[in-house]
């Protein structure tokens, strides 16, 4: 499909609602759309039932939660916004223990 700027992220030790994040980004809604469509189409053809899904109305920005696995697909102008990739990143500092 496409997809622009794919990156994974572990979320293992972050946080409990997934284990990996992937974001990736369609030049136009109508991108964005089709790209969620075929994730959505592969998710449930290899086994992992039935995502759930927002965003697919306006396709600026669809989110895919398929359990462990959550998948973000952007316009390029709302992904820079958002800038999930530095909250949740590799380069995100380590989480200061209480003490």
């Amino acid at each position: 499909m496409k997809a622009e700027e794919t990156v994974e992220i572990d979320l293992v030790g972050k946080t409990s609602i997934a284990d990996a994040m992937i974001i990736t980004s369609g030049r136009s809604q109508r991108h964005v759309g089709s790209i969620a469509d075929k994730v959505i189409q592969e998710l449930k053809t290899r086994g992992f039932g039935n995502p759930r899904v927002e965003g697919l109305p306006a396709c600026d920005w669809v989110l895919i939660d398929a359990g462990d696995l959550l998948v973000h697909i952007f316009r390029p102008e709302v992904r820079h916004f958002y800038n999930l990739e530095k909250i949740w990143g590799a380069d995100r500092p380590a989480d200061r223990l209480a003490g």
